[in-house]
């Protein structure tokens, strides 16, 4: 189907004496429609195939020069056929590749833009802070600044240590909660991915999933045998581990709501027993927020839900779209970490002025009334209407939102753990990408990812989305 979807067509919007970058106001649109740019030029509908010769030519190099021809595996497509497009830039809700192709993204690079790619006022920030250089290898008054803005916001954050991504974030609390309780186990969820590191390499999700693949070769059953997994959702579970290996464990760590296998959201009563039986054990209870944090509250999954866990790992929106992560939780526990403490971390581009600038820029606007509200709106309308547009064409669908965080899953549901979401249609999943993909909408090459929303993305962009989607509905 993919194969013969590959001579299907698309409306682009083609700007008559524009300049290299389109105007924001353009976007892709349907067959037959007009796109009005900004001040007097006129963008007028034509018809052109979807075409992607350049973003063959590149990857047929790039998998010549680096595993898979990527730096990170998911972006290979292979779980969805065909090769990888090209991204040759990206503003607000939308990216171009390199063949000028155009797209509304629902990627956002994977979680960071929440309020657009390439945002006007961070640009104009970030080129201000790099004329005093990029990264300094000492303190610099910005991580305090960004560090102040997550303390405020994040109700279990009372100190914080900035790292460069999501994975270091979560190496580091996993040898601080160990380091702090003296205890080595520590309980994860099947489907939950915490980043790369070996000991977080067991039933994962995110790229693990995506590709079918097993445990990772090259992890030493060493580095594995102190994790603990169980179904996510599943309280009594976690309740006969503890009973199992009683005064073993260190901390449970959760994506508070899953993003690394499709989107999953936990039960209240999952999160409060959860923490209530880490109280209880002496364990510690780990919100990995690398994803949720402030993109489904402000303050998190932890001030959505109300549950308030002792170590909590950031990363993505608080870096504003350059590499950044963070873990912090209470001071007592945190004050365990070099040089206050015994705990060793460390990293040279830690807390460097450019990525501290772009996050504390991105949170500034994050506090402005009404966003959440606006994104909650947004990925509403999406999601009920892929659901609806799915039912309507005969298909077994589910899905569900927060804010500005989404999924659904071809299988008639519901999804509460991976187990729920691995009866998926995967093959579906490839063959609505692809026709999603020709028709100017990027979604996740994986239906084990969540997908993003942004302040940039508009009811138009929404619309045109649900307009593309009925109509591949209705062809597979």
């Amino acid at each position: 189907m993919a194969a013969a979807m590959a001579g299907l067509s698309v409306e682009w919007s083609a700007l008559l004496g524009a300049p290299a970058s389109p105007s924001p106001n353009c976007r892709p649109r349907p067959r037959g429609s007009a796109c009005r740019a900004s001040g007097s030029q006129m963008a007028v509908s034509v018809e052109k195939k979807f075409v992607t010769r350049k973003s063959e030519e590149i990857f047929k190099e790039a998998k010549d020069l680096m595993p898979g021809g990527v730096n990170s595996p998911v972006r290979a497509f292979k779980s969805v056929g065909g090769q990888p497009i090209i991204f040759d830039r990206v503003k607000g809700s939308r990216a171009w590749d390199v063949d000028g192709n155009e797209y509304v993204d629902y990627v956002g690079s994977w979680g960071p833009a929440i309020i657009g790619h390439a945002d006007d006022e961070v640009l104009k920030a970030l080129a201000e802070a790099a004329k005093n250089g990029t990264s300094f290898g000492a303190p610099c008054a910005a991580e305090n600044e960004l560090a102040k803005l997550v303390i405020d916001a994040v109700p279990s954050v009372e100190m914080v240590r900035f790292v460069n991504s999501g994975t270091e974030a979560c190496m580091g609390m996993l040898r601080l909660a160990r380091a702090f309780t003296g205890r080595e186990k520590v309980i994860k969820f099947e489907g939950c991915y915490h980043g790369h590191a070996d000991s977080f390499l067991v039933k994962a999700g995110s790229g693990v999933a995506t590709l079918g693949l097993p445990d990772s070769p090259g992890v030493p059953k060493g580095a594995t045998s102190s994790t603990l997994t169980a179904g996510y959702n599943d309280l009594d579970a976690v309740k006969q581990l503890f009973q199992d290996y009683k005064g073993e464990v260190a901390a449970v760590v959760l994506e508070p709501v899953v993003g690394n296998a499709g989107f999953i959201a936990p039960s209240k009563e999952f999160l409060e027993g959860l923490r209530e039986v880490t109280k209880n054990e002496g364990a510690l209870l780990v919100f990995d927020e690398v994803m949720t944090g402030f993109r489904i509250a402000y303050g998190g999954a932890q001030e959505y839900f109300g549950i308030t866990p002792d170590l909590t790992t950031l990363g993505k929106v608080i870096g504003g779209g350059l590499p950044v992560g963070a873990y912090g939780g209470k001071r007592d526990i945190m004050e365990m970490v070099a040089p206050a403490g015994p705990m060793y971390q460390a990293g040279t581009l830690s807390g460097n002025p450019l990525a501290m600038t772009a996050g504390i820029h991105t949170l500034k606007r994050l506090q402005n009334s009404g966003t959440y509200e606006y994104l909650d709106k947004v990925s509403g309308k999406l999601v009920q209407g892929l659901l609806e547009a799915g039912k309507n064409a005969g298909h077994d669908m589910c899905g569900g939102y927060i804010r500005g965080m989404f999924g659904f899953f071809f299988t008639k549901g519901p999804v509460h753990n991976f187990e729920d979401a691995k009866k998926s249609d995967t093959a579906k999943f490839a063959r609505f990408h692809r026709g999603m993909l020709e028709r100017g909408v990027y979604l996740a090459p994986s239906q084990f990812e969540a997908g993003f929303t942004s302040l940039a993305h508009t009811e138009e962009d929404i619309d045109f989305t649900l307009a593309m989607a009925k109509e591949v509905l209705s062809s597979i």
